[in-house]
């Protein structure tokens, strides 16, 4: 299949027409809102159900058939932070702290995008390793602490109190479902996992397709909050992400990961934090502009990755392994 192809493909998912569909509904200001509790509880179950997928898979896979995808993460968690940051101070001409802000961002990652890969490889017929689950935890929390790293070397007057955001990231709602999950599918055995499959596997594209529809009322919205630097965010928030997104692909065929891995990798790398890096640049960088920061995020890279970022990481990925 083309890159046309899987693009088109992706642009008329369930997923993706909702998705367009909260869209429409912004900019047409419709009064159309999921109730915030309501969208709360479903981010909770499809971060847990990741969680448990992932965890059902890490208990029937080697350390071995883990550790390179694990190496490759750990590499990409550190390098895409620090692109980021010298491409928003150099580039974007943005101070010390919002650069860092920025590139916390970037560098950290979407469950959001994730889950919506997820669905684009399950629909697609692309087989990947539902351990990559553990990788996206790993990229999260690395992607958060090297771009406050360089905050703090590059301003020393920014005093950056690393103990606490290290608690704030170990212990933010995502990780503690996404690692909760993991250990339940990790620990308990076949029978009782039936026993819940029902909620957490067969329900999860259904309840998916209901979250993308705020979510598209979300980052429209955001979007009209920021008109400063919009053309640098625009431009950052598109090739940055292809940037990552090739990183990933390149990292990924030379480490002999599959091509359903490789191309979750690479959505991984290219999409951006807007749900742990906020929370953890508002208490190590309270000067931030979350104008700047959260609006690239969630209105400029999570659209693009969703309507045409997923499906090229894919194709570049089939590209890449023959």
């Amino acid at each position: 299949m083309t890159s046309t192809n899987l693009i088109l493909s992706n642009l008329t998912s369930p997923a993706v027409i909702s998705f367009l569909l909260g869209v429409f509904a912004s900019v047409a200001r419709s009064d159309l809102r999921v109730p915030a509790q309501a969208y709360e509880a479903i981010s909770m179950f499809l971060l847990f159900s990741i969680g448990l997928k992932g965890g059902i898979a890490l208990s029937k896979a080697e350390f071995l058939a883990i550790a390179t995808p694990l190496g490759v993460a750990v590499f990409l968690g550190i390098l895409t932070p620090c692109i980021g940051y010298f491409v928003a101070r150099k580039i974007g001409k943005l101070d010390v702290t919002n650069a860092a802000a920025l590139a916390a961002h970037s560098g950290s990652v979407s469950a959001v995008t994730y889950i919506a890969c997820l669905n684009f490889a399950d629909s697609s017929g692309v087989k990947y390793n539902a351990f990559m689950t553990a990788l996206l935890v790993v990229l999260e929390i690395l992607g958060i602490v090297v771009a406050l790293v360089l905050a703090s070397v590059f301003n020393p007057r920014q005093k950056i109190r690393f103990k606490s955001v290290l608690h704030d990231c170990f212990t933010g709602k995502s990780v503690v479902l996404l690692c909760g999950g993991l250990l339940v599918g990790l620990v308990s055995s076949p029978e009782e996992i039936a026993k819940i499959s029902n909620v957490f596997i067969n329900l999860f594209h259904g309840i998916l397709v209901f979250f993308m529809l705020e979510l598209g009322v979300v980052a429209t919205n955001r979007i009209r909050d920021t008109k400063s630097s919009l053309p640098f965010m625009l431009g950052y928030g598109i090739l940055t992400p292809l940037l990552f997104g090739i990183l990933g692909t390149i990292c990924g065929s030379l480490a002999g990961m599959s091509v359903g891995n490789t191309a979750i990798l690479s959505t991984m790398v290219a999409s951006a934090s807007y749900i742990a890096a906020p929370a953890a640049v508002r208490m190590a960088l309270p000067e931030a502009n979350p104008g700047i920061y959260l609006t690239t995020a969630i209105s400029i890279t999570l659209p693009f990755n969703i309507a045409i970022g997923i499906p090229t990481y894919f194709s570049l990925a089939a590209m890449a392994i023959k």
